[in-house]
């Protein structure tokens, strides 16, 4: 069988091409394409160069419309044991082509070339085509045959000189055939076949043979018409042969003849194609089919067989009519010549037989059919044990990967990757199944398998390692859940194996493992977010909150969420970072000699790594580089060095095969067989990098780690901030921001301030003073345990810590091009500094309470006030001694009794405290902070609380009493019927709120429970809900004084002591001369003075009296056991007092009997007014209002 047959071979002349001498093997192939130009020469064209020896046999020559048609044989063809049943089987010319520069003796030239020539018996005409010849050769006046010299000039004068020869030798040629012709018809020839050839010959085969012999001699004249290019003169002789081999029964020529036929008609009606013709032909060659088939003898079967003659009659046929619209009849008749190469003996026809019906299917468009065919032709190239046959076999393999999906990437077009690229940017990692299922089909995997294996047989074979590479990865990489962990360490070993014959930095466009999907596009760290800057406005950062890198986030007001609007902003000379994930599903370890980022822009430089990864795991890594310069930034995925070879990853082959491995379209997800999570497409956002900005870098004095505070605790934290860019900072500020930023008290700005412009290089350090917040329940019960760092993750992870939102910017530019072109103003930057404090639990409160007592005062001669403190204009403190400072009552009151508060404290913690309680007293001459605890005034020691100990802490609270009882203080707001229920209820209900409120608050906010723990260790406890929570029921009581306060004095001094009101400076006498000189002696009558003081705004009328008790309680001055005689009135005293002043009355006492007396004041006010009984908390308007005084202790000396 012969190689790309039609019908109309049988009218096409062969000629064999040879090189004569050396001849580069690309000029060969030049000088061999000028010559395909000139396959069909027309008679019309070469008249000139033909001569009319005799009359022509070809009567019906188509001098104006016929053509003669070549073949032109590179390297020319073996003879054909066929070629007396087929003329154009034979080579008929010979064409030597010669490089004169290689072979400058133009005499051996053509002693090879009639050495040449000469080997084939048939040649009709023979030329020697020399090309580039010298100048000497050009001058050379020898005359040599068949040598035709081609001057050196350019291409289509070459081409031109060319054709003139082709129309030589066609005319040449043509008188030959005309020859011919005569002498067959005159003395006749014998023509013989392989098929009878050897056959035993019969006195009837004679007698049959030389009838024969004249239907061959017309069936063969009708060929050499046909050479000739007269169809209508073949034709007529390939009807006489028809008739004649009918007679004979000579099916095998009858079958050539009538193939013949069909040939002359195409030729004739010049390959015009209709629907008549075409019918003709396919009768014709039906007939032609079944001849050939008749011809069949079984004893010749095993010699030699006319099937190659009707196998070839049915490619001819199928390819006549190999178009879509027949797809079905062309394909039967490709299936029943496929069922005929089971009879074929010869190999090389079974190879020719499948590599014609591959491409008749695949010009159908049916490539898998063609693509099943090219296999088959590898394997008979595989059957060859050499390299030659081994690499024919690998490049029709190398065909059939597109139909089978394995193809390699150097065989897909650069458009169609951009295509798919494109689209999958476009539609967010979305792809179209008809995508997907190109990258492989679960279906076809174990034929896609086979196909890839004798790839890399055949490669290996053929000493090609680059091809059994590439070949070992596509099988590894796409089909390795089919393959047992042997056959992956073989194909590993493949890999090594090939990649040592290759040289270093050998590049494959077929990555091989591991599988590599991006992972995410990490946010710039808090120290690198991008600002838009506003130079119109001082507060050029506002309006503008970043994202981190993304010019677009979801959370934009008025924005839809795509992914397809992210622009990331990279900054030339900063490192950015790109995490990627590794997956290594097969059952060895992977070693990646280097791994980096693949950019096509060329404005980055990507920094290598190595990774390990063992069986069947994934890892995720961060993959770095630096941008170098401005503009858009391209990453398709990651270059590769493994397995000695350098690949390119693209992220979009692993969407698509992610995608694919979700629809069921896929053997398997490699990242979910190593155990890793499911994630959402990511898709490469667009880049594009800026010129350098500055870049503020923080780090806290002493280490960057938690900073960790008791509760309430203050502490200095020294922040270094540092210009680790390339650009001066010269625009700043500061704010706060996250949750407790109370807890921030200052920050030295100023510092900052003061150091701009910040040079590249520069630091400054700011001092910020921080106050531990109050924990709430929850968070008390978690960092009340005894590990600490224990709970300091909970802490911080909450995001409970403020931090510190640093807003800088560079130099501004050129002034005219941000007037021009605002967008071309620098962006600033924005650090975010967190202050990582973890708040622990130091004090906690247990409980608070209200405590109230009466301690008797004793009287003397220098009395305890009744007035307000604060309308001393000299702000003299009140009492006798430091001890009696300690436990000083209300003054107002006249007496000593107490209110304190008080706090118990827990200490959980594995240190001590000390507690100190302070309080703000407001003076109205000078403000002075008065410390219960201060050892200097009142010797009062600090409180220890020793770790897991409790203790209690008592807050006076009898300075906080208001100064006078004022009406304003309560509503007079009245009911229609004027009940004072209705007063009192409008007073506590609606009318107090806003006054106590704010008493409450200012109470508070004067009471400062502070601690201490060590030397640097301190701050204040927040005590403001116990207290508040502890007065809310008895905030009246603490905060309003009585309307009236008593006291009592010894008079013994004269009037001048009794008139003075006002407390005198403490002296310094000492405490027992005090004691004597306020002493009382029995049987001796002692002058004493009760002191009334009005705390309100109006007169007040009342009936006073005065009653001396013993120290068992019962009336001294009456009764029949009276120990202690009067002088004066102490009972129904009427007097009016006028507002806030003090009225005195004066008595005197005889005691009888020495010891412990008691002085009590009391008074009935008559005609009270609405401020009195609210303050009463009367229910009644008739009510008489009864105000008592505390008790006043009198120590009597003496005997009995």
């Amino acid at each position: 069988m012969e190689p790309d047959v039609s019908i109309e071979t049988s009218c096409m002349i062969r000629i064999a091409v040879l090189p004569i001498g050396d001849v580069p093997s690309t000029l060969l192939r030049d000088y061999h394409s000028m010559l395909l130009r000139h396959c069909t020469i027309p008679l019309s064209t070469i008249s000139s160069f033909y001569t009319e020896h005799q009359k022509s046999p070809f009567a019906h020559q188509p001098w104006e419309t016929g053509s003669l048609r070549f073949k032109f044989v590179l390297g020319g063809a073996p003879p054909s044991p066929w070629e007396d049943f087929q003329p154009h089987r034979k080579i008929l010319g010979v064409i030597g082509i010669c490089h004169c520069p290689s072979s400058p003796d133009l005499d051996l030239v053509i002693d090879q070339f009639n050495a040449a020539w000469r080997g084939y018996s048939s040649v009709l005409v023979q030329r020697c085509f020399a090309f580039s010849p010298g100048d000497s050769q050009l001058e050379d006046t020898k005359k040599r045959e068949n040598l035709v010299l081609f001057p050196p000039s350019d291409r289509s004068a070459q081409e031109l000189h060319l054709q003139t020869m082709m129309q030589d030798i066609s005319a040449s040629l043509l008188m030959e055939f005309e020859k011919w012709v005569l002498q067959a018809e005159s003395a006749g020839t014998i023509l013989k076949t392989p098929l009878d050839s050897q056959a035993t010959l019969s006195s009837e085969e004679v007698i049959k043979a030389k009838k024969r012999r004249l239907a061959r001699a017309q069936k063969t004249i009708g060929d050499y018409c046909l050479l000739a290019g007269s169809p209508v003169d073949a034709n007529a002789h390939y009807s006489t042969a028809l008739e004649l081999a009918r007679l004979t029964a000579d099916y095998f020529w009858y079958a050539g003849a009538l193939e013949g036929s069909v040939c002359a008609l195409l030729v004739d009606r010049m390959g015009q194609k209709d629907i008549a013709i075409e019918d003709e032909v396919r009768y014709r060659y039906n007939s032609v089919i079944v001849h050939y088939r008749k011809s069949f003898i079984q004893e010749n079967a095993q010699r030699v067989s006319p099937l190659t003659f009707e196998l070839e009659a049915t490619l001819k046929l199928a390819r006549f009519l190999c178009r879509r619209e027949l797809a079905k009849e062309v394909a039967e008749l490709l299936t029943s010549a496929a069922d005929g190469a089971k009879s074929l003996i010869d190999a090389s026809d079974k190879l020719i037989l499948f590599v014609e019906i591959a491409r008749l299917f695949g010009t159908l468009g049916y490539q898998r059919k063609a693509a099943f065919f090219s296999r088959q032709v590898a394997q008979l190239y595989l059957q060859q044990e050499n390299r030659f046959a081994a690499i024919s076999a690998m490049q029709v393999l190398a065909m059939t990967t597109k139909a089978y999906r394995v193809q390699s990437r150097t065989s897909i077009s650069k458009l169609s990757l951009s295509d798919e690229t494109e689209t999958g940017h476009v539609d967010s990692g979305k792809m179209h199944h008809q995508s997907v299922v190109s990258l492989f089909e679960s279906q076809w995997s174990t034929l896609q398998m086979v196909v890839l294996r004798e790839i890399l047989l055949s490669a290996v074979r053929a000493g090609d390692p680059l091809a059994a590479w590439s070949a070992a990865a596509r099988l590894l990489r796409s089909y390795y859940p089919l393959i047992t962990p042997a056959g992956q360490n073989g194909l590993a070993r493949a890999l090594t194996n090939s990649a040592e014959r290759l040289p270093s930095g050998t590049r494959s466009a077929d990555p091989a493992l591991p599988f590599i999907r991006l992972y995410s596009f990490p946010l710039h760290s808090s120290q690198m977010d991008i600002v838009k800057r506003n130079p119109a406005r001082e507060d050029w950062w506002a309006g503008s909150a970043p994202s981190g890198p993304f010019i677009y986030t979801p959370f934009s007001k008025g924005e839809s969420n795509d992914n397809s609007k992210q622009e990331l902003i990279w900054i030339v000379g900063e490192p950015v970072q790109v995490f990627v994930e590794l997956a290594n599903p097969c059952g060895f370890d992977l070693s990646v000699d280097s791994i980096y980022l693949s950019v096509q822009s060329g404005n980055f430089d990507a920094f290598p790594l190595s990774v390990d990864l063992p069986p069947n795991s994934s890892q995720v890594i961060t993959l770095s580089g630096i941008p170098t310069s401005i503009g858009p930034v391209v990453i398709r995925g990651c270059t590769v060095h493994c397995f000695g070879v350098i690949t390119e990853h693209h992220f979009k082959d692993v969407d698509n095969l992610l995608l694919g491995a979700a629809q069921g379209l896929v053997l398997s997800d490699p990242f979910r067989c190593c155990g890793s999570p499911r994630l959402r497409s990511v898709s490469v956002p667009s880049i594009s990098v800026i010129p350098p900005l500055p870049l503020l870098v923080s780090h806290v004095v002493g280490g960057d780690g938690a900073i960790i505070l008791y509760e309430g605790e203050i502490r200095d934290v020294w922040i270094n901030l540092a210009n680790a860019g390339t650009v001066p900072i010269e625009q700043v500020h500061i704010s706060l921001s996250g949750k407790n930023q109370d807890s921030v008290i200052s920050i030295a700005y100023e510092n900052l301030k003061s150091a701009l412009p910040l040079k590249p290089g520069a630091e400054v350090t700011i001092p910020v003073t921080l106050k531990g917040w109050r924990l709430f329940l929850g968070e008390s019960d978690t960092a009340a345990g005894k590990n600490a760092f224990g709970s300091m993750g909970r802490t911080l992870k909450d995001g409970s810590s403020p931090s510190l939102l640093i807003h800088y910017a560079g130099p501004l530019g050129d002034a005219q091009d941000i007037e021009t072109n605002k967008s071309s103003v620098p962006p600033g930057r924005r650090l975010i500094v967190p202050l990582q404090i973890c708040v622990l639990q130091g004090l906690s409160f247990v409980k608070a309470r209200l405590l109230s007592m009466e301690i008797p005062a004793h009287v003397g001669e220098s009395p305890s006030s009744v007035a307000n403190v604060d309308s001393k204009p000299f702000g003299e403190a009140v009492g006798y001694s430091k001890i009696d400072r300690l436990v000083k009552i209300d003054p107002f009151r006249g007496s000593w009794g107490l209110r304190f508060l008080e706090l118990e404290l827990s200490n959980p913690t594995d240190v001590a405290f000390d507690i100190s309680v302070s309080v703000q007293l407001e003076k109205s001459g000078n403000e002075d902070n008065l410390s219960v605890d201060s050892a200097a005034e009142y010797g009062y020691p600090k409180t220890r609380i020793d770790r897991d100990h409790f203790a209690r802490v008592l807050i006076p609270l009898e300075h906080f009493k208001l100064p006078f009882l004022d009406g304003s203080i309560f509503s007079k707001d009245l009911q229609s019927d004027g009940s004072t229920a209705g007063r009192n209820s409008n007073f506590s209900e609606r009318n107090t709120k806003a006054e106590l409120n704010a008493s409450i608050k200012n109470l508070i906010s004067r009471i400062k429970v502070q601690w201490q723990s060590g030397r640097n260790s301190s701050g204040e406890l927040n005590c403001k809900d116990a207290i508040q929570a502890a007065l809310q029921s008895s905030v009246m009581d603490v905060l309003l004084p009585d309307p009236l306060t008593f006291g009592f004095r010894l008079a013994r001094n004269g009037s001048e002591n009794a008139v003075k009101l006002d407390l005198p400076k403490e002296s310094d006498t000492s405490i027992q001369h005090i004691a004597s000189k306020n002493s009382v002696i029995a049987h001796d009558m002692t002058p004493f003075e009760v002191l009334v003081r009005n705390n309100t705004k109006e007169t007040i009328k009342m009936n006073l009296s005065v009653t001396c008790r013993d120290v068992a309680g019962a009336n001294s001055v009456e009764g029949a056991k009276a120990t202690v005689i009067w002088a004066g009135v102490l009972s129904g005293i009427t007097m009016e007092v006028p507002p806030l002043e003090e009225t005195k009355h004066g008595f005197s006492l005889y005691f009888l009997v020495p010891g412990e007396y008691t002085l009590v004041a009391a008074a009935v006010i008559d005609d009270a007014n609405d401020v009195l009984r609210a303050r009463a908390k009367s229910e009644s308007s008739d009510e008489p209002i009864f105000c008592r005084g505390p008790p006043f202790h009198v120590h009597v000396n003496g005997t009995a």
